[in-house]
């Protein structure tokens, strides 16, 4: 792959990344419920996840799922299922039980990591997407290397963009806010989730 191009599939993948939705959301909750490092491995996760489309993609099973309706169906309820979950969990959390300080974790690292890499692996959008867009960049002729490379940025380029915002809402003075109000967060990501779940269903 020419580096030219490899720049333009980066930028693609980071404006795709940068773009606001429940991953986003999801790596905000586990910053301010679990701190830098959970809010780090969820974005990590994600990653993965995000990753996982991508060599499916390359191993053409993305064109199986787009070909396969029911799959595709059954995933994307799939997952509007698991925001809806995700959504109650927030919205149903109290004030009280919500505020914790800083010594406390109220999420696990495992819970961050499964979290945060089912929030992307339950979006079948993603195989499509990715079938779109490699499309443009793949040669019939591409080896192991060159799809390997493909796989590594786009997984690379959405897990370090999210460790940046975990990194950056992380910051003592931030995550202070953040943790005061966590309730309110709480209630933002909810809607948030309902929200999302609602335009998959409809």
């Amino acid at each position: 792959m020419e580096f030219t191009a490899w720049l333009s599939l980066a930028a693609i993948c980071l404006m795709g990344a940068m773009s606001p939705g429940p991953s986003l959301a999801m790596v905000l909750k586990h910053t301010v419920s679990g701190g830098r490092v959970n809010g780090m491995i969820t974005a990590v996760a994600h990653g993965v996840g995000v990753a996982l489309y991508a060599v499916f993609t390359v191993m053409g099973l993305a064109l199986i799922i787009k070909q396969t309706p029911w799959l595709f169906e059954l995933i994307r309820y799939a997952g509007a299922a698991y925001l809806v979950w995700q959504a109650i969990k927030a919205l149903t959390a109290n004030s009280s039980s919500a505020k914790l300080d800083y010594q406390q974790t109220r999420v696990t690292k495992m819970q961050s990591a499964n979290e945060g890499f089912m929030i992307a692996f339950l979006n079948p959008k993603l195989a499509i997407f990715f079938l779109a867009l490699f499309s443009q960049f793949i040669d019939v002729n591409a080896n192991l290397v060159q799809k390997s490379i493909m796989v590594a940025t786009v997984g690379g380029i959405d897990g370090l963009w999210y460790v940046l915002i975990a990194l950056i809402l992380s910051q003592s003075t931030l995550l202070t806010k953040l943790k005061n109000n966590v309730n309110v967060v709480e209630k933002i990501t909810g809607v948030a989730f309902l929200l999302v779940a609602a335009r998959i269903v409809l």
